[in-house]
């Protein structure tokens, strides 16, 4: 039994990993180079672009934060603690608008910079509800896929009823992770999910 448990821990452990909030952005950058016009632009260029995002929303936020976990001494759930979070929360915003900034200096296409914009505000969301009320932000990552999927469906006129489908899956796979590990209660990982959702919609559609 005990087995079974640990098991069951370790591969909520992998999920999470897995499935953190600073992938999501690159990958939807790496789905609009794949399925739009946007595949037409020079692989040099769109290489560029990746590798900034991955620089300001991947690399730099995580080793930063593990710097300041480190520095106080905390392990990864410690750090989960509501009153813990906005630190990191302001460090990964900041790298944001970095990226944004660089992005839109750089005269960067609408619908690439319009990702991180959504992502960007997807986190002040996340940081303001976690003032009062802990929030699910991998939960609210994965629920942004969702309103970006919406909201290009809307924009470029394609069906996105299975891609909906494989992001609901993974969706429940990564709320049950979290709520396995402890980390969240179904209440936090269903309101992050519709606040990713709902932020991420409208952020692409009104920008």
């Amino acid at each position: 039994m005990m087995t079974r448990q640990k098991t069951l821990i370790m591969v909520a452990r992998l999920i999470s990993m897995l499935f953190t909030p600073f992938y999501l952005p690159l990958l939807g950058l790496v789905a609009l180079f794949l399925f739009s016009y946007l595949s037409l632009l020079p692989l040099i260029y769109k290489l560029s672009v990746l590798l900034l995002v991955y620089l300001f929303t991947i690399l730099f936020p995580t080793l930063l934060i593990r710097l300041y976990r480190h520095y106080q001494g905390w392990t990864l759930i410690e750090l989960g603690h509501k009153e813990r979070r906005m630190v990191p929360y302001v460090i990964s915003i900041v790298c944001y608008i970095t990226c944004v900034y660089f992005m839109n200096s750089r005269h960067i296409p609408h619908f690439m910079g319009s990702i991180l914009t959504a992502a960007l505000l997807v986190q002040i969301a996340c940081a303001l509800i976690n003032a009062w009320w802990k929030i699910s932000t991998h939960m609210a990552a994965i629920g942004g896929v969702a309103g970006a999927l919406f909201a290009f469906a809307e924009i470029f006129g394609f069906n996105p009823v299975w891609w909906l489908c494989v992001v609901i899956i993974l969706a429940g796979v990564l709320g049950t992770s979290r709520m396995i590990l402890r980390q969240h209660t179904l209440s936090q990982v269903v309101g992050g999910f519709v606040v990713g959702m709902l932020f991420s919609g409208a952020a692409i559609l009104l920008t």
